[in-house]
């Protein structure tokens, strides 16, 4: 069988050395030379000619993430690799999926294009704020679900007899109703409206929540704006408690401040992006293991969809 290489970006070295822990294998050997003026140069140290390529990179800000992942994909194209996946674990620019004004980029698609120019023959993403971003890319794009992380914890760590889901925007009703679906529970929908980006002018709450402990679902928490104010308003509606479920923790801005003066019980998030200070709120899960199986359904021709869980 052709060989398998695994290399991590810099910024998400972190979770590649834990993947390559669950898949077996050792991080290929790789350094990302810099010049004074902060041009980089990524030196792949040893042969991948003919070979399965996994670069492990993360495209959050600031942009010298996605910039390195391209010239890794450059560097093992120009010497001869055989195939070569993309692994991103976050997605970035994913919110910029269409032209919702005048005069503004799609910006997502041309990070499709990019890597595609770069020489990805794959991509491996996890919980795209647009779905629909996997038919930008003319290669295959294998897009994995955090349910598959969320519902086993949440099974065994949550007394579920009196939880119900919320979807903290209109956006995100189907993402919270794979969850409602598969734990037989009710759903309900936080209405907001926005005037600018990070900011909200009003929000309501459509769905009785007294009494109930509940779970809001989101891909991205972001300034945590939303789900502050989400929470606020469902515990002013009655409920019991409120937690969250958040693929991945951005938290930019006044985030921490936001979730640790909210009334958000519990924050649970994937090491998809490394969190940049602690929380007492705030429970990180790993996508490790996930990926790596993943990793090598992909290396041995087997399905990805059997990792996923069905609602």
């Amino acid at each position: 069988m052709v060989d398998v290489k695994l290399f991590a970006g810099t910024k998400s070295r972190y979770l590649a050395e834990e993947i390559a822990d669950y898949y077996g294998h050792p991080l290929g050997k790789l350094e990302v030379q810099r010049f004074s003026d902060g041009e980089m140069q990524p030196v792949i140290q040893e042969s991948v000619r003919g070979a399965y390529v996994f670069f492990i990179q993360s495209t959050f800000a600031p942009s010298d993430n996605l910039m390195e992942l391209l010239l890794m994909v450059d560097a093992a194209k120009r010497a001869s690799a055989g195939y070569i996946t993309v692994v991103i674990p976050f997605f970035g620019y994913a919110r910029q999926d269409r032209k919702d004004k005048p005069r503004v980029p799609i910006s997502a698609k041309l990070i499709a294009n990019l890597l595609q120019a770069a020489g990805a023959d794959r991509v491996m993403t996890m919980d795209l704020h647009a779905p629909q971003i996997q038919g930008f890319f003319d290669i295959p794009v294998d897009h994995l679900k955090c349910e598959a992380i969320f519902i086993p914890y949440l099974e065994k760590n949550i007394n579920l007899d009196n939880v119900i889901f919320a979807a903290p925007d209109v956006g995100g009703v189907k993402r919270a109703r794979t969850y409602s679906k598969y734990f037989h529970k009710s759903l309900v929908i936080c209405d907001k409206e926005r005037r600018k980006a990070n900011e909200i002018a009003s929000m309501t709450v459509i769905g009785e929540v007294e009494g109930k402990d509940v779970i809001m679902v989101d891909d991205i928490v972001d300034t945590a704006g939303t789900l502050s104010r989400a929470a606020n308003i469902i515990m002013e509606k009655g409920a019991k408690s409120v937690r969250a479920l958040c693929t991945h923790p951005v938290l930019s801005g006044k985030a921490y401040e936001n979730i640790d003066s909210s009334m958000i019980k519990e924050l649970i998030v994937c090491n998809t992006i490394p969190l940049k200070q602690k929380s007492k709120k705030i429970k990180v899960l790993s996508t490790a293991k996930l990926f790596s199986k993943a990793i090598r359904n992909t290396h041995e021709h087997r399905s990805i969809s059997a990792l996923f869980v069905e609602g």
